[in-house]
């Protein structure tokens, strides 16, 4: 079977949306290669390293790689993609160059090749992120494993708003928490927090492909029991309330989520982590969070993104 690569090189605050609008199109999986990835300081034992080819990579900014089968329906497809992306724009999300293009490969050079993109990685204090094919045996045994299926939904959770999330949790989480994890795409928050002891996650996203992806990486983490996946819009019809909510969403969404009403869904002194938010986003984001009624009490910033942790005082 021949499949078709279709390559939107563009910003980094535009991966998540456009990730999103390439699954919607019926991708069957997505490559992120982003330029900074080379400047990176990967871990230093062997079971987790290789030399990255720059050759790979864009020159600057990021190349968004999604798969779509060859058919009749492949030009349709490609003209609605690339609609789709436009209408970014309205949004105000950068889109960089937003320059589309694709070519065709085989089915068995695709399903291999594209594995190459992933590696084990540390992250934060007390974890390592590996892909699941990875027979990975860390030097660090204090750090847990996370063995993610990057193919399913949004990355591998290794990028700087994933990072700062999981950075939060391990500095925030009480013993014993109730998490309410907001778009939770592979499930890596998720995942996180029930490995730091959280008492019960419940892990939501409105793609039906993400809540089939973090359904599998929970099983697959033997955290089933402390984690529950359903479909959801943002904190809309939820009930009870949580110790700490993490919302890794785009700064329009995580507003969207402010004026929503999430914070009834936060205990009293409970905490709300926010990232997904690029720099000349953030004040706009801590405004809507301040008319909310949370308080922020911590900022995380990497690179171009920030996360914001924010506490409800009353």
């Amino acid at each position: 079977m021949k499949w078709s690569e279709i390559c939107i090189h563009t910003t980094e605050e535009a991966i998540e949306p456009v990730t999103n609008i390439l699954y919607e199109a019926g991708a069957g999986g997505v490559v992120i290669e982003d330029s900074q990835d080379l400047q990176k300081e990967w871990p230093a034992d062997a079971e987790s390293t290789y030399s990255l080819d720059p050759a790979d990579y864009p020159v600057d900014g990021v190349n968004v790689k999604a798969y779509l089968p060859v058919n009749s329906f492949l030009g349709e497809t490609v003209e609605e993609i690339k609609q789709s992306v436009n209408n970014l724009l309205l949004y105000d999300i950068d889109l960089g160059e937003g320059r589309l293009t694709f070519s065709e490969h085989n089915e068995e050079e695709w399903a291999t090749a594209w594995k190459k993109y992933y590696k084990p990685v540390s992250v934060g204090d007390k974890f390592y992120i590996s892909p699941t094919w990875t027979d990975f045996h860390p030097e660090d045994k204090k750090r847990q494993v996370i063995e993610l299926d990057p193919g399913m939904a949004f990355g591998t959770g290794t990028h700087p708003t994933t990072v700062l999330c999981i950075e939060a949790l391990e500095d925030y989480l009480p013993n014993h928490a109730d998490v309410l994890d907001v778009g939770t795409g592979t499930g890596v928050l998720s995942i996180a927090a029930a490995k730091l002891g959280a008492h019960h996650v419940l892990a939501v996203d409105l793609d039906s492909v993400a809540v089939q992806s973090a359904t599998i990486n929970v099983k697959l983490n033997k955290v089933q029991d402390i984690v529950s996946v359903r479909q959801n819009n943002l904190s809309d019809n939820i009930t009870g309330t949580y110790d700490v909510v993490v919302a890794n969403l785009l700064a329009e969404l995580v507003i969207r989520l402010s004026e929503g009403g999430v914070a009834d869904c936060i205990k009293k002194d409970g905490l709300l982590i926010a990232s997904g938010i690029i720099k000349p986003k953030k004040e706009l984001v801590a405004q809507a969070l301040t008319q909310s009624g949370l308080q922020i009490i911590d900022e995380r910033v990497s690179g171009d993104w920030v996360a914001l942790v924010a506490r409800k005082a009353v």
